[in-house]
């Protein structure tokens, strides 16, 4: 009894069977939301807000809404690499920008985690579920810190890669498609 409690962190049952429902929901489905991004880099800090939908396989088709400077810009994010597109061109772009996760990266990096990474722990927190995963990207160890509704419907998450939060998103109007 004791091993299955360390194994499952702070999960209860229901909070486990929540979580397995969300990963089912994630590989069955696709789904939209919208993403504001925060990436603090400790000297500076940089604010992104996307539309975000994911297609059968995990991908990531993305539009900038803010900062304004950049909006319109779309792209897609996927195993294999990421293109950013405008003035109908298509322009590939690394997911690290010196050495960091790109705040474009976060939701693509969200959606791979909830698809296959390693849930290590589900409770309930403040009427919400809340959600470890421990996965890696670039050999780099990263956990995720996310958060959930009862209907599975994705509210906040907090991406720690090279030990430390790096990115944090805030989800709105989160929805299967």
């Amino acid at each position: 009894m004791i091993l299955l409690f360390l194994l499952t962190g702070c999960s209860s049952d229901d909070s486990l069977d929540k979580a397995m429902d969300l990963r089912e929901k994630m590989t069955k489905s696709r789904c939209s939301f919208d993403s504001k991004i925060t990436a603090d880099y400790g000297n500076t800090q940089q604010n992104f807000s996307m539309y975000c939908q994911t297609d059968a396989e995990g991908n990531l088709i993305f539009s900038v809404v803010e900062p304004e400077s950049i909006a319109g810009i779309s792209g897609i994010i996927s195993e294999s690499g990421a293109k950013l597109t405008f003035d109908g061109k298509a322009v590939a772009f690394p997911l690290l920008a010196e050495g960091q996760l790109s705040p474009i990266s976060g939701p693509w990096l969200l959606i791979k985690a909830l698809r296959g990474g390693y849930l290590s722990s589900c409770c309930m927190e403040d009427n919400l579920y809340h959600l470890s995963i421990d996965d890696s990207y670039e050999a780099q160890s990263m956990r995720l810190e996310i958060w959930f509704d009862d209907d599975g419907s994705v509210t906040y998450a907090e991406i720690f890669w090279k030990d430390r939060m790096l990115l944090s998103m805030n989800i709105e109007k989160f929805a299967y498609v």
